[in-house]
C-alpha cells in the first residue's frame, strides 16, 4: 500500500477473510457474501468503492457498490450463484462530483461567491460526458447544455445536488487512480447440503433380521423408507470395504476373536480386495449401486466413511509396503491411541518418501466411489494425516467435482479441528457431546457463531456416534433423548443420529463412553418399534427443520435469559423476521422445572409491550405471550421442550 504516489486512499481491515486471506471463507449456493472494509484518504473529499467478484478463472469482474458505515468503514454485498470457488476485491476512488457538490453547496449556503466553483463543475460534468456512453452521454449532455443556461447560481447550485444527477453522475466516474486491495481474496461454494441437512447413521450388516450373519444391501433397502419418513437426507454408512482376519477384533473389542466374529469394519482390506472392493456379505458393488439408487428415490443422499488405514490384509500391505510406517526391525507398526492398541489396524505413512503416489492413489479411491453415486465422504480421523494431505485432495477433488462434501471427524484439539476445516472440509463433528449445561453451551454457540469460525467451520452436531455414549444419555433416560435431540435439531442447521438413539438405547460399557455389545464388533438385529422410541419427535423436528427458514440459518441463534439456570432460552428468525421460533429447553432430564423467560422481543420483530401468540409445535399448544418476561413450566418425563413459532400478534 501508498507504494504509488497517484493511488491515495487506504483499503484496511477486509472482512470476512481468514488469515491474511490465507483460506478461503465458505458460502453454500444463493449465499450473499457481505463484504466491509475501512476506506479512507487524506483531506475532506467523498469516495466510492464497490465489491468486485468473479468466478475463479473468469476475466471479467462484476462488482456491487458499496456504502459507508460509520467511522471509516464501508460495506457492500454480492451474491454466489454457483458451485466452485469465487474471488473478490475491493476497489475505492475519488468521488470528484460528489465532492465538488458537497463544496459548492458549503460556499453557497455560507454566502460565498462561487464562480470559480461552478466552471470546475462545469469541467468535471464535462469529462464525465465525455467518458459516458450510449444514452447517458446523451443525456448528461443535455443536462450540462441546460445547467449552464440556468439564470442564477441558486438554480445552477439547486440542479447539481440533486439526487437523479448525482446517481447519474457517479454512475461513469474517473477510476484511472482508483486503489484496489492488494490481496484477491475467496469463496468456496458449495451445496446446500454443506450447510443444511439431517444425518443418520447406520451399520449395513446390522439391519437384518439373523443374528449370525450379515444384512445384505438388498436387504438394507426395507429400512430406506422409515429413515425417509423420520426426515433424514443424508444416510451415513461405516466403511463397507473387505475386514481383515489377521488381529480381528472380537466383541467389545476383545483381541480374541471367536469363530463368527465378523471383525471392525474399520480394519479395511482382505483377499477380497481393498478399499474399492465391498464386503462380501453385503453384497457386491452392483448391489451397492442399487442401493445408492434407491436411496436417492427416497430422497437420501449415501454418505460414505473414507477411512484410510489398512488391515494387515489389505492388498497395499503386499503392493505397496513404502506406503507404511516401520519399526527399526522392518516390520509394520499397527496403530495405537494408548493406552488402547489397535493390532488389526495400519495406519498409512502420507510423508513417507513415496507421498506422491500414496496421495494419487487416494484421490483415484475418492474418485472412484464419486464414480458409484457417492458425493458425501465422512472422513474418519483426517487429525491424524497432514494438513497439506487433505488441502491438496480436497482441492483436487472439488476442482473438478465442486458439489463434493467432506465430513471431519475430527474430535481433537480445538485449534487442529479449526485447521482442518481451513483447510477444505466442508463439515466437522464439534464438542457438542460435551456441552450439556446452560453456560457450556451458550459459550460454545457463541464462539461458533460470533467469531471468525463462521466463515469457515460449519459445525455437524452428532447427538451420538458408535464410539461416543455421553454419560448425560447413559443415566438420563428417554427425557436425556428427547432433549439432546432438540438441542442438536434446533441450535445447529446440520445434526445427526446413530442408529438406536432413537430408541433411546443407552447401555454402556461400564465407566466408558462406549456402547456395550456394540456393533462395530459384531452383527446385530434391532427392534425398530420397540417401546420408548421417540421416532415421532424425530419426525416432528426434522418436518420444523424444512418449513422453517429460520431454521436453515446457524449465526442467526439469540440467548435470552431465563431465571433457572435448567432452563434454556434462545430464538431465530430469518433476517426480515417472517419467521420466527423461539426454543425453550429443560436440560435437567430428572427434574420439573418452572421459571421465568425473559425473551427479547426485538429480536422477534416486535415492541416492548407487544403481545403475541406462540405454537408449540411439540405438544400442539398455543398461549399468548407478552412483552419481555412469560413463564413456563417443563417437565422432562411429559415434554422436556417447546418448539415455538411466533404466529401473530393479537
Amino acid at each position: 500500500m501508498f507504494d504509488d504516489p497517484l493511488r491515495t486512499i487506504a483499503i484496511e481491515s477486509i472482512a470476512p477473510q481468514i488469515d491474511c486471506g490465507a483460506f478461503p471463507i465458505k458460502r453454500v449456493v444463493g449465499d450473499g457474501v457481505a463484504v466491509e472494509a475501512d476506506i479512507f484518504k487524506d483531506g475532506h473529499d467523498l469516495l466510492s468503492a464497490a465489491v468486485l467478484y468473479r468466478k475463479a478463472g473468469d476475466t471479467t469482474w462484476w462488482e456491487s457498490p458499496m456504502s459507508l458505515v460509520d467511522n471509516d468503514r464501508w460495506r457492500g454485498q454480492f451474491k454466489v450463484r454457483e458451485l466452485g470457488r469465487y474471488e473478490y476485491a475491493v476497489e475505492a476512488w475519488h468521488d470528484e462530483y460528489g465532492s465538488w457538490v458537497q463544496e459548492v453547496d458549503k460556499k453557497h449556503r455560507a454566502g460565498e461567491r462561487i464562480d470559480s466553483e461552478l466552471l470546475e463543475g462545469e469541467r468535471i460534468v464535462a469529462a464525465t460526458r465525455d467518458r459516458a456512453s450510449g444514452e447517458a452521454r446523451v443525456e448528461i449532455a443535455r443536462w450540462l447544455d441546460g445547467w449552464k443556461a440556468l439564470p442564477d447560481q441558486d438554480g445552477r447550485v439547486a440542479a447539481a445536488r440533486e439526487p437523479s444527477t448525482l446517481a447519474l453522475m457517479r454512475a461513469w466516474p474517473d477510476r484511472s487512480r482508483a486503489t484496489r486491495s492488494e490481496r484477491v481474496l475467496e469463496v468456496v461454494v458449495d451445496p446446500v447440503r454443506a450447510r443444511f441437512g439431517a444425518w443418520y447413521e447406520m451399520f449395513p450388516r446390522s439391519q437384518g433380521t439373523d443374528p449370525t450373519r450379515s444384512a445384505t444391501f438388498r436387504e438394507c433397502e426395507a429400512r430406506i423408507p422409515e429413515i425417509r419418513s423420520m426426515g433424514f437426507d443424508v444416510l451415513y454408512l461405516p466403511p463397507i470395504h473387505p475386514i481383515g482376519t489377521t488381529h480381528r477384533k472380537g466383541r467389545n473389542n476383545d483381541p480374541v476373536c471367536e469363530p463368527g466374529d465378523p471383525g471392525c469394519p474399520y480394519a479395511i482390506g482382505g483377499p477380497e480386495g481393498g478399499h474399492d472392493a465391498v464386503e462380501p456379505g453385503l453384497g457386491t458393488l452392483e448391489d451397492f449401486d442399487r442401493f445408492v439408487g434407491v436411496c436417492a428415490v427416497h430422497g437420501l443422499q449415501v454418505a460414505l466413511d473414507f477411512a484410510v488405514q489398512c488391515s494387515p490384509d489389505h492388498p497395499y500391505v503386499r503392493e505397496h509396503p513404502e506406503w507404511f510406517f516401520k519399526r527399526p526391525d522392518g516390520t509394520i507398526k499397527y496403530a495405537e491411541n494408548p493406552p488402547k492398541k489397535y493390532q488389526d489396524i495400519y495406519p498409512l505413512d502420507f510423508m513417507c518418501e513415496a507421498y506422491e503416489s500414496l496421495w494419487q492413489e487416494m484421490k483415484r479411491l475418492v474418485e472412484f466411489w464419486i464414480g458409484h453415486g457417492v458425493h458425501i465422504f465422512r472422513v474418519d480421523n483426517p487429525h491424524t494425516k497432514p494438513l497439506p494431505f487433505w488441502k491438496w485432495l480436497i482441492g483436487e477433488i472439488k476442482r473438478s467435482h465442486p458439489d463434493v462434501l467432506f465430513f471431519a471427524e475430527a474430535f481433537t484439539r480445538p485449534k487442529m479441528m479449526k485447521a482442518l476445516g481451513k483447510a477444505g472440509f466442508s463439515q466437522s463433528y464439534t464438542y457438542f457431546t460435551w456441552r450439556n449445561t446452560k453456560a457450556e453451551l451458550t459459550e460454545y454457540l457463541t464462539e461458533l457463531t460470533r467469531t471468525e469460525m463462521k466463515e469457515y467451520f460449519r459445525p455437524n452436531f452428532f447427538t451420538n456416534t458408535p464410539d461416543i455414549l455421553h454419560a448425560f444419555l447413559q443415566t438420563g433416560g428417554r427425557p436425556a433423548f428427547r432433549i439432546r435431540a432438540v438441542l442438536a435439531a434446533t441450535l445447529a442447521t446440520s445434526y445427526g443420529i446413530y442408529n438406536g438413539f432413537e430408541l433411546c438405547e443407552n447401555r454402556a460399557l461400564p465407566g466408558r463412553e462406549e456402547y456395550a455389545d456394540s456393533e462395530k464388533y459384531q452383527f446385530k438385529v434391532w427392534d425398530w418399534d420397540r417401546p420408548g422410541h421417540i421416532k415421532e419427535l424425530l419426525r416432528t423436528l426434522n418436518r420444523a427443520r424444512t418449513d422453517h427458514p429460520a431454521l436453515h440459518q446457524f449465526d442467526n441463534v439469540e440467548f435470552h435469559r431465563a431465571d433457572h439456570d435448567d432452563i434454556l432460552v434462545y430464538s431465530k428468525a430469518t433476517e426480515d423476521r417472517s419467521d420466527v421460533l423461539i426454543v425453550v429447553v429443560n436440560l435437567n432430564p430428572f427434574e420439573t422445572r418452572e421459571t421465568l423467560v425473559h425473551v427479547n422481543p426485538w429480536h422477534l420483530g416486535l415492541g416492548d409491550n407487544d403481545s403475541y401468540v406462540v405454537h408449540d409445535l411439540l405438544s400442539g399448544n398455543r398461549w399468548t405471550w407478552r412483552g419481555w418476561t412469560n413463564y413456563v413450566r417443563l417437565d422432562p418425563l411429559v415434554e422436556p421442550a417447546h418448539l415455538l413459532v411466533v404466529e401473530k400478534g393479537t
